[in-house]
């Protein structure tokens, strides 16, 4: 199967006409344009936004993109083409959440219908050999698709819809990097063919560690989140107070809680514990680790070591900062030699103003040697500042 993306922006192109967001004019003054998403299968079948609501799109067969993609139930010029419920129902005409289409050499495609567009195949689908999907709108579908085996190591899966949703090309270029997603431009043909153009995805082939830092409410933890959202297997470790009894009834903390539980995807499991370096040695799937500063506080706290280290022999501190110091050998150690891709949100605490009592002092600075050593041992660590990320 072979599909020509004709235009790969949004359901008005990237930059969108007479949009004055910083996105488009980003666009503009790079001279980097993408028309409205519609791609061509074979050179025989058209699919593309006006298709989805019926109005347009003839194919070589003379229907229609809507009769085409199976209100009857029809084959058209030998493809098998049947509607995809969306998962997402936003009242678009049939519920159509995408296509999936079936050549007459056995080549599957799934395409989302439009932007926002979550398509959800049945129930003994079979995999798809291409994927054009709105990872924007919801990156998380793609790991569901890979958990339920629609989407393998040998589908081509691609981005479609690509629009001002996103600040500008090489930001989506690197949410692609780590979602395993190609990126194609208009024009591009995206074949079941392996090459350097059609990377497949491998999967997560060994350690892979990845060090999110930030500040308070920087956007750091949704960036971890949108980092995993490919994986199919993700076990979220979950560091602080869990709900209203963890945190003795702080009804501003219950609602932090709730609020990152209803944005993550409903299928990663929930890990609540402070035994990061046990975690870390038998994972070997995908791991969030969310967060660092939330697992230290616990731990000063399980080890009595608020009071910071003793200034001779024999004091009770010693006992409690050999404690701590052993605590933190073990995560890291282990950080070091896992088996599993593991991202890991950390609170930057070293660029505000010096806390004014000793123990947050002492927080402050075990935190920052902490996450040294975890950067250290990092592929990759990331500085998200008012939710952009800067690589580091």
């Amino acid at each position: 199967m072979r599909v020509v993306t004709v235009g790969t922006g949004g359901a008005a192109g990237w930059p969108e006409p007479g949009c004055r967001c910083a996105s488009c004019r980003r666009q503009l003054l790079d001279g980097s344009a993408r028309g409205q998403s519609t791609i061509v299968v074979d050179d025989v079948m058209r699919l593309g936004v006006e298709d989805a609501a019926g109005t347009t799109g003839a194919d070589a067969a003379g229907t229609t993109g809507a009769d085409a993609a199976g209100t009857t139930g029809a084959d058209a010029a030998g493809y098998r083409v049947r509607r995809v419920a969306d998962a997402r129902d936003t009242g678009a005409p049939g519920g159509l959440g995408g296509w999936d289409v079936t050549g007459p050499d056995g080549g599957r495609l799934l395409y989302a219908a439009r932007p926002g567009a979550v398509p959800v195949p049945p129930e003994g689908t079979a995999a798809y050999d291409i994927a054009l999907l709105d990872l924007l709108g919801e990156p998380a579908q793609l790991g569901l698709l890979r958990a339920r085996g629609l989407i393998t190591a040998g589908t081509v899966t691609a981005v479609a819809f690509a629009d001002h949703r996103v600040p500008s090309e090489g930001e989506l270029e690197r949410r692609c990097g780590f979602w395993g997603a190609a990126l194609p431009r208009d024009g591009d043909a995206v074949t079941t063919v392996r090459s350097e153009e059609n990377k497949l995805w491998p999967g997560v082939g060994g350690p892979w560690r990845v060090l999110v830092l930030g500040g308070a409410r920087s956007g750091k933890s949704e960036r971890a989140e949108l980092r995993l959202a490919g994986e199919p297997d993700v076990t979220y470790v979950a560091t602080g107070p869990s709900g209203e009894a963890g945190s003795a009834g702080d009804p501003e903390w219950v609602a932090r809680v709730a609020a990152h539980r209803a944005r993550r995807p409903s299928w990663w499991r929930t890990v609540e514990t402070t035994d990061l370096a046990g975690v870390l040695r038998e994972a070997r799937g995908a791991v969030l680790i969310d967060g660092i500063g939330t697992w230290l506080a616990a731990v000063m706290d399980e080890c009595g070591a608020w009071d910071g280290p003793a200034e001779a022999a024999g004091r009770p501190e010693a006992g409690s900062a050999a404690r701590l110091a052993e605590r933190i050998a073990r995560l890291v150690g282990a950080w070091r030699q896992t088996g599993a891709h593991v991202v890991a949100v950390s609170d930057e605490t070293g660029l505000g103003v010096v806390p004014g009592t000793r123990a947050g002092r002492l927080f402050r600075d075990e935190l920052g040697r902490l996450n040294r050593l975890l950067a250290a041992e990092s592929e990759e660590t990331e500085l998200v500042v008012a939710g952009r990320t800067l690589p580091l």
